[in-house]
């Protein structure tokens, strides 16, 4: 009889002869005794990478160290330590720029609470009204959802593209047929996530410039997707970002932006204004006037100390490769796809129902599902969540902020 200690090193053989890309990605073994020793030395495994990216160790040294060695102040100021913060922050804009390819001449960065603000601005800035649209897919994150509130209060009209089961996409035609559905010379905005933070389809980026085509602007909610995939600029051109930076390398939190081409950030009009955001205010002639690109999004002062982490970050996932990152995601998925698939009970009966797509393909590492008992009775989701913690094993459960896809997937009705 195999020992457990047999059992798994039979598992890992096979695994590598299925996956054999899986050995390009060794370097990641390497950081993870060297940057995320905490995950070993804890016993613990991290599966919550949907929720929040893990830090590494080096990140946090690297900014104690820039903070214990500089004086810095609010950068809405000239003073020296203003504007060196000011240099830093500007800095931080052309790396995030840089990283995702982006020429500033086309886009503009807005730093953000996180990616939710970031679409906030948009839904709240958008020039909705009557006989224009706001369309989105079934699957977006409740912040892109929450946009509708907005176009419903100022008289938009609103459509939710349907998902296709078993795999939860789109169908093509049927997209189309929502394009093309719309007045022209009205405002129109397409929404819809690169990646479903649900059931982990990856959405074709070839549907920006057809939406562009037909008089749409494009709202891509990339917080899923950049994490493990590349998200080139340069040859896709949504007109409006959403971007959480603690999802891509897990510090810092409380920072994010949106990513604007320039021509659609200037459609925008904000309802309000706030400390930074404009050049100048009178109380006694009641006038404001906005300052111009990104400063007028960014409402009081940015969080300043925070903001040189995110170079810190983008340079960390630069030094062990976006490729790389995305390989070792692309084998564990399908590895874990096929093992779990397979998982049955002694009468036969599917132990997991999945939702998404069965295979490595065009989805991201999100794996979405449901278990059942031998007499096919759903176990609740807290059980299965307690067993994991037993085994001190992080597990995202429950509901999550995607309410269409889980609707779809369950084949729930209005009523």
């Amino acid at each position: 009889m195999e020992t457990i200690s047999e059992t798994l090193a039979a598992a890992e053989e096979d695994f590598r002869d299925r996956f054999p890309a899986y050995t390009t990605t060794a370097k990641v073994d390497e950081l993870r005794a060297s940057e995320y020793s905490q995950l070993d030395e804890r016993d613990h495994v991290y599966l919550d990478y949907t929720g929040g990216g893990l830090y590494a160790a080096s990140q946090l040294r690297r900014h104690m160290k820039m903070l214990e060695g500089g004086i810095f102040g609010n950068p809405h100021s000239q003073n020296p330590s203003s504007s060196a913060m000011t240099e830093i922050v500007e800095g931080v804009r052309a790396k995030v720029l840089g990283y995702f390819n982006a020429s500033p001449d086309e886009y503009a960065v807005i730093f953000t609470a996180n990616a939710s603000t970031a679409l906030k601005l948009v839904g709240e800035s958008y020039p909705f009204g009557p006989g224009d649209r706001y369309v989105l897919t079934f699957d977006n994150h409740n912040s892109v959802n929450g946009i509708r509130e907005f176009a419903r209060s100022k008289g938009a009209g609103i459509a939710y593209v349907p998902l296709a089961l078993p795999a939860m996409t789109v169908d093509e035609t049927i997209l189309q047929s929502f394009l093309e559905d719309r007045q022209e010379g009205a405002h129109n905005l397409f929404a819809y996530p690169a990646q479903s933070n649900f059931s982990g389809v990856q959405h074709p980026l070839e549907w920006i410039e057809r939406a562009q085509k037909l008089g749409w602007d494009v709202l891509l909610d990339a917080a899923a997707f950049v994490p493990t995939n590349r998200l080139d600029l340069s040859q896709w051109h949504p007109d409006f970002v959403s971007i959480s930076f603690y999802k891509m390398f897990g510090y810092p939190t409380g920072v994010g932006c949106l990513l604007a081409r320039r021509q659609a950030l200037a459609k925008l009009s904000r309802p309000w204004f706030s400390g930074g955001t404009i050049t100048v205010a009178s109380v006694q002639g009641d006038k404001h006037y906005f300052a111009e690109g990104a400063t007028a999004f960014e409402d009081g002062t940015v969080d300043y100390l925070n903001i040189p982490a995110v170079k810190i970050g983008l340079e960390h996932l630069e030094a062990i490769g976006i490729e790389t990152i995305h390989e070792r995601c692309r084998c564990l998925t399908g590895w874990l796809l096929e093992q779990i698939i397979a998982l049955k009970h002694a009468n036969g009966r599917r132990l997991i129902r999945l939702y998404g797509p069965a295979t490595a393909e065009c989805r991201g590492g999100a794996v979405t599902m449901n278990f059942y008992d031998a007499q096919d009775q759903v176990i609740n989701h807290l059980d299965i969540e307690e067993a994991a913690t037993r085994s001190n094993i992080s597990l995202r459960t429950g509901c999550f902020c995607n309410p269409g896809g889980g609707e779809v997937a369950l084949e729930l009705s209005k009523t």
